[in-house]
């Protein structure tokens, strides 16, 4: 008997209908399902009238899951591997697996389905040519600072994961180390309650202030539109100039250039005196 194969799965992040028949046949014909709760895939199964073998493969079992999988394959058997919804691997388990696959030389292939922060960029209606997804931002105010503080001269887009009861924090911080950039947040995509709101930093901060979060967000950040000039050795009052030229008043690139190159506004006026342009 030849090696089996084993199938990463991609399933609906909230529509059922999302799902393609490509991985409907899979979960059908495979030997054995492994999903990372079984009491949410039962469901996807039961909607689809599937009758298959569950067994867990979560962050918490992946490694003792994984070496179970693998003995699996050696013996021919054809298994598909799935999480609660989105793409296994990404900001789920998936990626251990997919590792120790290949280093068992072992078959694999992967079955494409919705990836919540793919839609969330579309749906931003910032850059979609250059973009990093950073996913869940460290759970420690130090360590999300310190990441932040990291890519914020980034002038790709930047998408992260967020729960509802961090959100507003996440916000904050943001705010403060970035500054106030245009931000894009979704929730409960393909969803009943799906929805979008567009504002920059400052205003998702109030707005969830006033508003009680409720689902699961992906917060689509604007790109450091200055990042060129930043890393480059040229004077704030080229740095001011650069920015009019974008559209802004001479008010509102002295404030930006205070804000970016963190000094006080009052020595960026100073640099703009002699600017023939009303401020």
């Amino acid at each position: 008997m030849g090696k089996g194969k084993l199938y990463l799965c991609g399933t609906p992040i909230g529509n059922l209908e999302d799902i393609s028949y490509r991985v409907l046949r899979i979960l059908k014909s495979v030997s054995i399902i492994y999903a990372e709760d079984t009491r949410n895939t039962i469901k996807l199964l039961n909607y689809f009238e599937i009758k298959n073998k569950l067994k867990s493969y979560h962050k918490f079992n992946e490694k003792k899951a994984g070496e179970e999988i693998v003995t699996k394959l050696l013996n021919g058997d054809e298994i598909a591997l799935v999480t609660d919804a989105g793409m296994p691997g990404i900001s789920d388990p998936g990626s251990y697996l997919v590792n120790l696959l290949i280093e068992n030389d072992l078959d694999f292939e992967v079955i494409s389905g919705p990836t919540a922060f793919v839609l969330a960029l579309i749906q931003s209606g910032f850059d979609t040519e250059k973009f990093s997804f950073e996913g869940f931002l460290d759970r420690k105010k130090s360590k999300c600072e310190q990441r932040l503080e990291k890519i914020k001269n980034e002038d790709r887009t930047l998408i992260f994961y967020e729960s509802p009861h961090r959100i507003k924090k996440t916000l904050v911080y943001m705010k403060n180390v970035l500054g106030n950039r245009n931000v894009s947040i979704s929730r409960e995509i393909t969803k009943k309650f799906e929805e979008v709101v567009r504002f920059t930093l400052e205003e998702g901060i109030e707005y969830f202030n006033n508003n009680n979060p409720r689902g699961e967000y992906v917060i689509v950040v604007e790109g450091n539109q200055y990042s060129e000039i930043i890393n480059y050795d040229i004077s704030i009052k080229e740095h001011i100039i650069e920015i009019m030229k974008s559209g802004k008043t001479k008010k509102e690139a002295v404030k930006e250039v205070a804000k970016l190159r963190k000094l006080d506004k009052n020595d960026v006026y100073k640099e703009s005196f002699d600017l023939n342009v009303k401020i």
